[in-house]
């Protein structure tokens, strides 16, 4: 079965990836932009949807809402929930029409997943897959564009 779709736990993804903005907070709306910039990026590379899960309770109030489509949705817990609990229940309800993949460093919430038939990885696994997945597309857009500005240059 194909997997049909990726779902972060955005926070725990932002906590396991310091590098991705130094100098902000992880539970700043610089830190969730740049983390949701990466992800549409590798969603772009990889063309699998990806759902990605906040705890409400991190984002301070009045925080702007992110965008999301379909391809890349970003979710917030309500009050009384939290974004494991959401992962749960999306994972399980979506389960049925393919492979499901759980990005968290939670390792109950992982094992959760794998007793439901999904798969789950680590944060610095998926960020590891992130990164080649990026690096791989960089380069194939290098020699595309040789290849096109070399048949340009003979016509």
């Amino acid at each position: 079965m194909a997997l049909v779709r990726i779902l972060i736990d955005g926070y725990s993804l932002l906590h396991g990836w310091p590098a991705l903005v130094p100098n902000a907070a992880r539970h700043s709306h610089q830190a969730r932009g740049a983390l949701l910039t990466r992800l549409t990026r590798y969603r772009d590379a990889t063309l699998v949807p990806i759902t990605v899960f906040f705890d409400g309770q991190g984002a301070p109030g009045g925080t702007p809402k992110l965008a999301s489509s379909h391809d890349m949705e970003v979710l917030f817990s309500r009050a009384g929930q939290t974004a494991d609990d959401m992962i749960e229940r999306t994972a399980y309800r979506i389960k049925a029409y393919g492979e499901v993949l759980v990005v968290t460093d939670d390792r109950a919430e992982r094992d959760t997943v794998v007793n439901m038939g999904g798969l789950a990885t680590s944060c610095s696994s998926f960020i590891a897959q992130v990164e080649a997945a990026l690096a791989e597309m960089t380069f194939d857009l290098k020699h595309h564009n040789r290849r096109e500005d070399q048949r340009f240059r003979q016509s």
